[in-house]
């Protein structure tokens, strides 16, 4: 049986935790057959979630990438860099190939309410969940064009671009403002993008895991969320996986512009 992925290369940003989104993202795609290039930046994770924080991690999970016969490199990198996009693609397609696939998983979350709100804050999210992903988004696709202009053979690469976000739209998120709103940023710069990459056959597509289990949530968190999930658990970083994993692939190819919000009924 072939691997929906088989032969593609793919680029997931913010794969820095072994319980993150991220992670199960990179082994999803590797089950099926994808090269992987990683980035994390353990100087924001030892902040965020220090107990699942190690600094010598990625390169034990690029080992165990390999183990599904692929191949896979990694790279410390912080997206509020300028330049950072153009850096990321250089590294990737010198370690691994030519990505096809582009994953915007990396986020910066600070909780902030109006009284916490300052500029600092406000830059500093903006920086990373939207010039960050902007930037990078548009200069794979910079890259991909170029590589269908120089394909004589006119069969094309095409292309999958796969955002994250986090349920803006679906209702308010009090104390989170500046993450909220750049993370809803995401969701218009997903639909637009969608329809300027569609002549080159790059879909662009977000998703919205709902609240998932990748570390972050107290036994309090826990309980307090649980009635909410009618199928009786709440969501783990691999039912995101798995949807990345199909919106990556050639079976996904007529479906671009879309927020899915998979949420198990959340």
């Amino acid at each position: 049986m072939t691997s929906l992925l088989q032969g593609k290369t793919a680029i997931v940003t913010g794969a820095s935790r072994p319980g993150g989104i991220g992670t199960a993202i990179c082994r999803s795609l590797a089950r099926e057959g994808a090269n992987l290039f990683f980035t994390h930046l353990y100087d924001y994770d030892k902040y965020i979630n220090p107990n699942d924080a190690d600094e010598s991690w990625p390169d034990l999970f690029a080992g165990e990438l390999r183990q599904f016969g692929v191949q896979a490199a990694h790279m410390k990198l912080d997206l509020a860099v300028s330049g950072s996009a153009a850096q990321l693609l250089e590294e990737a397609r010198t370690s691994v190939g030519l990505p096809t696939i582009l994953v915007n998983n990396a986020t910066y979350s600070v909780d902030s309410d109006f009284r916490q709100l300052n500029e600092a804050l406000i830059d500093a999210h903006c920086a990373v969940n939207i010039r960050g992903t902007f930037m990078l988004s548009v200069e794979f696709a910079r890259m991909l064009e170029a590589e269908q202009s120089a394909d004589t053979s006119h069969t094309g690469f095409g292309g999958r671009i796969i955002n994250l976000t986090s349920g803006q739209g679906k209702g308010p998120m009090p104390g989170n403002l500046a993450y909220a709103a750049t993370k809803g940023a995401i969701s218009v710069f997903t639909e637009s993008l969608a329809v300027e990459l569609a002549p080159l056959h790059i879909t662009v597509n977000a998703i919205d895991p709902g609240p998932t289990d990748s570390g972050w949530m107290s036994e309090e968190v826990k309980s307090a969320l649980l009635p909410r999930f009618p199928m009786g658990r709440i969501g783990l970083p691999e039912d995101a996986a798995r949807l990345i994993a199909f919106l990556a692939s050639d079976e996904s190819r007529w479906i671009t512009g879309q927020i899915i919000h998979s949420r198990g009924g959340f």
